[in-house]
C-alpha cells in the first residue's frame, strides 16, 4: 500500500513538472527587429515584414532593444497604429530599454514609438497572436486490483470433476451352514405309535432308531 501511494505521488509530481516545463518551453521570446532592434528602420515596411515572418502565441514575450531616452514603446489601438497617434494608448508607455512585453491574450496587438516623427518613419509594430495550445492530458493511473501471483508461486488447483458413486455389489446368497437348524419335519414315532416333529439332525438319526427297534 505504501509503495503504491509513493508511486502515485511520484507520478503526480512528474506530471506537474511536465506541465510546468511544457509551459516554459512553449513561451517564446521574440527580439523585435532582430539584430536591428527597436529604432527608426531603413524602410517603412521593415517591422511589418519582420512580424509576418514570426509566429506569436499567447504567453510569448516581445523584447524591445532600444536606448533609454531616445526611443520608447507605447501600446496603442488600431486607430493609433494607423494614424501614429499617441492619444489612444491602451497601456503604460515603456521608457526604459530594453523593455519586455508579454503577449497575454490572443488577437492583434499594436505598438509605436511615441517620440515625435519616429512612428511616421516606420517605427511601429503590429503582431497577431494566436491562442496557446492546452497541455497534453496526463495518463490516468491504472486501477489497483489484485496483483498477479509471482512466477513460480502457488497456482490455484483445477476444479475436480465429481465422480458418480459406484453401485453396491449384489449381496451374495447365503447358504445355510451344516450346523444351522432346519425346519422340523413330521415323522412317525414307533415307540408311541404317534407322529412327532423332529429337527433335521434327529430326522437323519430317526431311521437308525427305527431300525434298532424293529
Amino acid at each position: 500500500m505504501r509503495m503504491r501511494m509513493r508511486m502515485r505521488m511520484m507520478a503526480a509530481a512528474a506530471a506537474a513538472l511536465s506541465i510546468i516545463l511544457q509551459g516554459a518551453a512553449a513561451a517564446t521570446q521574440h527580439v523585435v527587429g532582430g539584430a536591428t532592434g527597436w529604432t527608426i528602420p531603413s524602410t517603412a515596411s521593415f517591422y511589418s515584414g519582420w512580424s509576418s515572418a514570426q509566429a506569436f502565441t499567447a504567453g510569448d514575450t516581445l523584447l524591445f532593444n532600444f536606448t533609454t531616452g531616445i526611443h520608447n514603446v507605447m501600446p496603442v489601438g488600431k486607430a493609433g497604429y494607423d494614424g501614429c497617434s499617441t492619444q489612444g494608448t491602451v497601456g503604460p508607455t515603456l521608457t526604459t530599454g530594453p523593455a519586455t512585453v508579454t503577449l497575454k491574450a490572443p488577437g492583434a496587438h499594436y505598438y509605436i514609438c511615441g517620440v515625435p516623427t519616429h512612428c511616421s518613419f516606420g517605427q511601429k509594430l503590429a503582431v497577431n497572436v494566436s491562442a496557446a495550445a492546452g497541455p497534453a492530458p496526463s495518463p490516468s493511473p491504472s486501477p489497483s486490483g489484485p496483483s498477479a501471483p509471482p512466477p513460480g508461486g502457488a497456482r490455484p488447483e483445477a476444479p475436480t470433476t465429481p465422480t458418480a458413486p459406484s453401485a453396491p455389489a449384489p449381496a451374495s446368497r447365503r447358504r445355510p451352514s451344516a450346523g444351522s437348524s432346519s425346519p422340523p419335519h413330521l415323522l412317525p414315532d414307533p415307540r408311541c405309535g404317534c407322529w412327532r416333529f423332529y429337527p433335521q439332525q434327529q430326522q437323519q438319526r430317526q431311521p437308525a432308531a427305527s431300525r434298532s427297534t424293529s
